[in-house]
């Protein structure tokens, strides 16, 4: 698995790089993240790791960079600032996932298997999904109606691809994390993903909705 890892700080970079590449890893390291958009417009990648504090560019601006010019490799972003702030710009640019410094290498670990795992085999599902007047294209994550379109990251259209082949199902957020990630994520993420996918959907005007009840979530569709 070909690894990006963009980091600042040396002596990090260093010990983090070994580590993955005795999990096997293959890893490519740059230090600024003009170095990094530099990097991935030369090589494929099956995951990026972007610090979001970084010197030229930051983390943030290589995420946008990356998502405008349609590459929807896997993201993991880490932040020194483990605000609420700094997790929503990041989701909200099109990263699939966030770790907050200092961390455990055995999380970063776990949490890269899993993210590439899920990419992957998200990618390799149906094709196209369909529910009222919303079409979602699993290989890009295009999800467009005939008012609107907009990109979700992996794990939104992952979360939505779920709900679209379980329609009027309703489930609490824990159960979407076992049910989609086997537990690997938390409830509370799981929450605000449901949240985010809720507010794209009416973005493009969708007659698919994220319905909330009480504490349970399901994908209806709005009465014509």
């Amino acid at each position: 698995m070909k690894v990006l890892y963009a980091e600042d700080e040396m002596q990090l970079s260093v010990a983090v790089s070994e580590i993955l590449k005795m999990e096997g890893f293959e890893v490519t390291s740059v230090y600024d993240g003009a170095q990094a958009w530099e990097a991935l417009q030369n090589d494929y990648y099956d995951a990026v790791i972007l610090d979001i504090m970084m010197p030229v560019m930051d983390g943030i601006e290589v995420l946008r960079k990356m998502r405008e010019n349609e590459n929807y490799t896997a993201v993991l972003m880490l932040t020194a600032k483990a605000t609420v702030d700094d997790r929503i710009t990041g989701l909200t640019t099109g990263a699939d996932d966030y770790l907050g410094k200092p961390f455990a290498m055995k999380e970063l670990v776990a949490r890269l298997n899993s993210l590439v795992r899920r990419s992957n085999s998200y990618r390799h599902a149906t094709p196209t999904l369909e529910i009222a007047n919303i079409v979602l294209d699993t290989s890009s994550g295009e999800l467009k109606s005939d008012k609107g379109s907009l990109r979700l990251n992996n794990t939104e259209a992952e979360l939505l691809g779920y709900f679209i082949k379980n329609p009027g199902v309703f489930y609490t957020a824990e159960e979407v994390n076992q049910l989609l990630w086997n537990g690997s994520e938390s409830a509370d993420k799981a929450e605000l993903y449901i949240f985010y996918l809720k507010n794209k959907l009416i973005q493009i005007r969708s007659d698919a909705v994220v319905v909330v009840d009480g504490n349970r979530y399901s994908l209806g569709v709005k009465a014509s």
